[in-house]
């Protein structure tokens, strides 16, 4: 498969919603909650956080950014949204935050190549640039292409600037290839975010103090006890999220689980970030849902992938 495609344009994402956190105290709230610092965020910037499990597993993820001074949004997964909102309003309490479902207010669109490149014009990753309402938002590139994000008030049509329509199937093989993990229903409570390697992409901030589940996730940082984590590979037939991995050497238990996938622009087949034990790149070859499933093809990530646990890191 070419994965030096050039893809390039627009397309709305309706899988993906908005939660809208808003009140004097919004931001200490998600400061209490989030893996990443919220009230570190400036207006110009964005970033990725979990929201965890009192076991640190990953129960959402999010790319935050500070709409007003007493208002943040958070893009997430359309279909957690509902189950994520009402998790995080059990803690609010007395807090002066309320928390909505702000997706029927606000549109969120893929932007990519050229398209990505002429909106937001040089800015750095998780940059985030905002004129006439409309907030773009710089994200990982995918496969050497500039990526994303647009956030409208949802009767604003964002139109295109320079490129054309963009497939959310080829949006969702940039994500894959940009080595950044969405937790989806499928795959919510499976992770801790060093699994899938959210310290790598700017998810976790060690420093920021107690949200749910810092403790575990503290402990497998500074103790070196990350003993998996997430790698890019290649399938001739779709992988889907949640999906078992098998690696021959050892077929009586899965190696790993299908984080995200995406069918390849080109086809067949697809592309797919897959969570597995370190130890199983080692352990014969790996297949798809099965010891006699599809094989997987290990592809270069676009940062660098720890092959060990780090202790002390």
């Amino acid at each position: 498969m070419n994965s030096r495609l050039r893809i390039s344009g627009a397309c709305r994402l309706g899988d993906w919603g908005v939660i809208r956190a808003r009140g004097a105290d919004a931001g200490t709230f998600l400061q209490g909650q989030l893996t990443n610092d919220v009230l570190g965020l400036a207006a110009d910037r964005a970033c990725l956080a979990g929201f965890c499990s009192a076991k640190g597993r990953l129960q959402a993820s999010f790319v935050v950014w500070k709409a007003a001074s007493d208002e943040f949004l958070l893009a997430c997964s359309a279909g957690l949204l509902a189950p994520t909102l009402k998790r995080l309003s059990m803690f609010v309490l007395r807090a002066q935050c309320k928390l909505s479902d702000g997706s029927d207010a606000v549109a969120l669109w893929g932007v990519a190549g050229e398209e990505a490149k002429t909106r937001l014009d040089g800015a750095a990753v998780w940059a985030r640039r905002e004129r006439d309402e409309v907030s773009a938002i710089r994200l990982p590139d995918g496969a050497s292409e500039t990526r994303g994000l647009v956030a409208a008030p949802k009767d604003v049509d964002i139109g295109l600037l320079a490129g054309d329509a963009l497939s959310l199937d080829a949006w969702h093989w940039l994500a894959v290839q940009s080595g950044v993990v969405t937790i989806e229903a499928a795959t919510v409570d499976r992770f801790v975010p060093q699994m899938v390697n959210f310290e790598r992409v700017g998810g976790v901030d060690f420093k920021k103090g107690c949200y749910p589940g810092q403790e575990v996730v503290a402990r497998s940082q500074y103790r070196g006890t990350t003993k998996r984590r997430t790698f890019l590979f290649d399938c001739d037939t779709l992988p889907a999220a949640g999906q078992d991995v098998f690696a021959s050497g050892s077929p009586q238990e899965p190696a790993g689980t299908v984080a995200n996938a995406a069918p390849h622009p080109q086809g067949p087949g697809g592309s797919a970030l897959v969570e597995m034990r370190l130890a199983a790149l080692g352990d014969g070859e790996l297949r798809l849902g099965s010891v006699d499933g599809t094989s997987l093809r290990r592809a270069e990530m676009p940062y660098v992938v720890p092959l060990e646990a780090e202790p002390g890191a």
